[in-house]
């Protein structure tokens, strides 16, 4: 996969993709990263990427020519790929979405940065995306967040694939609790069955408390999941232990 990422602050996104499973999948030629600076598509010698609202108002508005540069630019090698506007005003990233992503043959990020990005922007992009009902300084992180999220699901940049399967939101619900060694600390213990042997009883087991935790925390989810039979004599397990 490549991934594209037009940012004001490159060092931001380089940084993250210099560590962990990340670094490992560009070494390894699982994706390719590419950052390009916003102000190198500028053509004053200030590098203006902002300028003030037209109508008044607080703070700058990023402007729409340096970005549709830049776009333009990564679109010349004739590659698919699609365009994403890191926006609070975009549909909120979940599970379902990095896995629509992450089946894109490529990836491309518009990081914004001050009051706001120029109207016009929005007709070069293929989605508009938040990660949450809370305002950021910039458009990295977000993009960063879509990024991990995405490519932890391409085959080979995680050691043991199948756990992906696993985890939370996968399954639609939350994850069930994980021990390790020591099986006793401070008297906090791991719970027997998990050390019985017994793999189908603690398949159960997990699923069992994977519900309970949702059932718990986030009871909105269980509105959303798929349930099996045997989910639906759990919960009511759990139901009746509470």
């Amino acid at each position: 996969m490549l991934v594209d990422v037009i940012t004001l602050f490159p060092d931001i996104i380089k940084t993250y993709i210099s560590h962990g499973v990340l670094k490992k999948a560009v070494e390894e030629g699982i994706v390719r990263i590419r950052i390009h600076n916003l102000r190198d598509f500028t053509k004053d010698r200030h590098r203006t990427v902002d300028d003030y609202p037209y109508g008044g108002g607080s703070g700058m508005v990023m402007k729409p020519e340096p970005i549709f540069e830049a776009v333009d630019y990564i679109k010349s090698d004739g590659q698919e790929r699609l365009t994403i506007l890191l926006t609070p005003q975009g549909k909120v990233f979940n599970q379902k979405i990095a896995r629509e992503f992450s089946k894109q043959k490529g990836l491309a990020f518009i990081c914004g940065r001050y009051e706001a990005i120029d109207e016009r922007v929005r007709h070069i992009v293929d989605e508009e995306i938040s990660i949450g009902d809370y305002i950021l300084t910039g458009g990295e992180l977000p993009a960063l967040v879509i990024i991990d999220a995405v490519l932890r699901l391409l085959p080979g940049v995680l050691g043991n694939y199948s756990s992906v399967a696993e985890e939370s939101f996968e399954w639609g619900i939350l994850d069930y609790p994980h021990y390790t060694r020591p099986p006793d600390f401070r008297g906090l213990k791991v719970p027997d069955i998990l050390m019985s042997g017994n793999h189908e009883a603690i398949r159960r087991w997990r699923r069992k408390e994977a519900l309970r935790k949702t059932l718990e925390r986030r009871p909105d989810l269980l509105e959303k999941a798929v349930l099996s039979e045997e989910d639906l004599i759990l919960i009511n397990e759990i139901k009746e232990e509470l």
